[in-house]
């Protein structure tokens, strides 16, 4: 790693970090030239410059791992879990450096960027404390049944929640036995590469996770994704988009591997007569107007019933118009910053063109901050970067795509209903299980709220906002808070004679990369 000064117009945000791939434990160049990671805050920030690597590299990579593998696998699981903890607390010692590097790389708050690099943290002691569930187990009928690696996992994550989200791959599968080919996002190489820094400073083997940075679908990631047919991994994760969840998962069947999918889901919230307006509108801010696009879940619908629905909508759209945005960087306490990229920010766009032409009503936003434009509640310079104005459409219905279409960006639906059951059926219209809130205080509406919907998390009157209730993604993947988090990476073997295995024995871990992070000149 090195460090060099930035551009002038943007010294006071910090150095750029000159990185690589790391593949079997050292620092190597790419086949292709380099890609530069600028801010999404302001893009004279240059906040690192990486490798762009071809089809070579991603075999490279995947090779490195099937080598790891072999002693990997062996390695005792204590001493896995052991390599885990250490990265945790490495973590901590520098969460303010990291979630630093997020904010300028991503646009994140500096709230947020600190709660990402919290997860991480959190997702570390979880999963260190899970070596007990790796045990094997005796089965009534006398034979043993142990959980065996699957072998190289491919881990494709966007940059969405650039920590957390690929993190809460990578430990399972690493503490299961595995090793890991990793794609960082192009959005986010900078917080990836220093939180593989921090896990080689911990103690990991050269060659059990190794990464190629690149371009996405058009570059790296179309190569990374060919690694599917090729033979390249026994296991598949991704996290992202469901339409490119549907390839993947498609690739995966034709393979015969398991993928493990974390889509991006549309958050959404039912509120009943009965709720307690003022705080569903506080939680709604928070939940839709807390980022703009960098988290893989957000609050965009709202189901209102009729009896409250124009009190929720008259008292929601003050508070929507004083909310304060801007940029990140220079001021921290805004509610959200930039999109994340200019391809995000054009997607943004396009929803804004959908929702007319299905006739929905556009109460606020629907364009661009600009200097021209900016009024009171804008903070910061937004002259370089993608702003975007908070977004609330009104007469949505769950039949327009509006409703049904994934966005990420700050923007909310506004829908009426009449009664429980058509609220019911709204939410339960979406692609994915995605995060829902219910505000009432009828305990049946939440007993059947949380016995018929097929939300992945749901929420009673709260949209906590807590690392506890955002560990898991909506979507059809793993969740980190059971132990289905570990079958994902593990395959049951029932072996007849009956012995329960030591899973403290095996081949004591091997050396570690001598790679140390100068975290102080970030």
């Amino acid at each position: 790693m090195y460090l060099k000064p930035n551009a002038p117009a943007a010294a006071s945000a910090g150095k750029s970090v000159i990185g690589f791939n790391l593949v079997n434990g050292r620092e190597v160049e790419g086949d292709l030239g380099m890609i530069e990671s600028r801010s999404a805050a302001d893009r004279r920030d240059l906040v690192g410059m990486f490798p762009d690597s071809g089809e070579k590299d991603v075999a490279r990579a995947a090779k490195a791992a099937a080598e790891a593998f072999k002693s990997w696998s062996t390695t005792p699981v204590a001493a896995r879990g052991a390599v885990i903890q250490r990265t945790g607390e490495i973590l901590t010692a520098h969460r303010e450096r990291l979630a630093r590097i997020i904010t300028r790389e991503v646009g994140m708050t500096p709230g947020e960027a600190l709660a990402e690099v919290q997860e991480a943290i959190d997702a570390c002691a979880f999963f260190t404390s899970e070596t007990l569930n790796l045990q094997s187990r005796k089965l009534a009928s006398g034979a043993a049944a142990h959980r065996r690696p699957v072998g190289v996992c491919g881990i494709l994550a966007t940059g969405s929640s650039p920590l957390a989200a690929p993190w809460r791959k990578i430990l399972p599968a690493i503490l299961c036995g595995n090793t890991v080919a990793w794609k960082p996002s192009d959005n986010a190489p900078t917080a990836a590469y220093l939180l593989l820094r921090a896990l080689m400073e911990a103690g990991l083997p050269p060659g059990v996770v190794n990464t190629v940075n690149g371009r996405g679908r058009a570059g790296c990631g179309k190569h990374f994704l060919a690694g599917i047919d090729k033979g390249h991994y026994q296991s598949f994760s991704f996290v992202g988009s469901t339409a490119l969840g549907r390839t993947v998962g498609e690739m995966c069947g034709r393979n015969l591997i398991l993928p493990s999918l974390d889509l991006v889901g549309k958050g959404a919230m039912v509120v009943m007569p009965d709720a307690d307006i003022d705080l569903a509108i506080q939680d709604a801010l928070r939940a839709a107007f807390g980022h703009a696009g960098q988290r893989p879940i957000g609050l965009v619908n709202i189901l209102l019933h009729e009896a409250c629905a124009a009190r929720f909508t008259q008292q929601f759209m003050d508070r929507v118009a004083s909310l304060e945005v801007g940029n990140p960087m220079t001021d921290p306490a805004v509610a959200y910053g930039p999109m994340i990229n200019a391809r995000s920010a054009a997607t943004f766009r396009e929803h804004w063109d959908l929702g007319r032409a299905e006739g929905a009503v556009l109460r606020f936003g629907g364009d661009q901050w600009t200097e021209a434009n900016r009024t009171s509640q804008v903070k910061g310079n937004i002259g370089h970067g993608a702003y975007m104005q908070p977004c609330v459409w009104e007469g949505v219905t769950p039949a327009m795509a509006l409703f049904r279409n994934q966005v990420l960006g700050p923007t909310v639906n506004l829908s009426r209903f009449a009664d429980f059951d058509e609220a019911l059926a709204g939410i339960n219209a979406g692609p994915c299980g995605p995060a829902i809130s219910l505000y009432t205080q009828d305990r049946t509406w939440t007993e059947r709220f949380k016995r018929e919907t097929r939300a992945d998390i749901i929420n009673l009157n709260t949209t906590a906002d807590d690392p506890g209730t955002r560990l898991p993604f909506a979507g059809y993947g793993t969740h980190p808070g059971s132990q289905t988090a570990l079958d994902g990476f593990t395959r049951w073997q029932a072996v007849s004679d009956g012995v329960v295995e030591d899973p403290s024995q095996g081949t004591p871990l091997a050396p570690a990369s001598p790679l140390q992070t100068d975290w102080a000149s970030l």
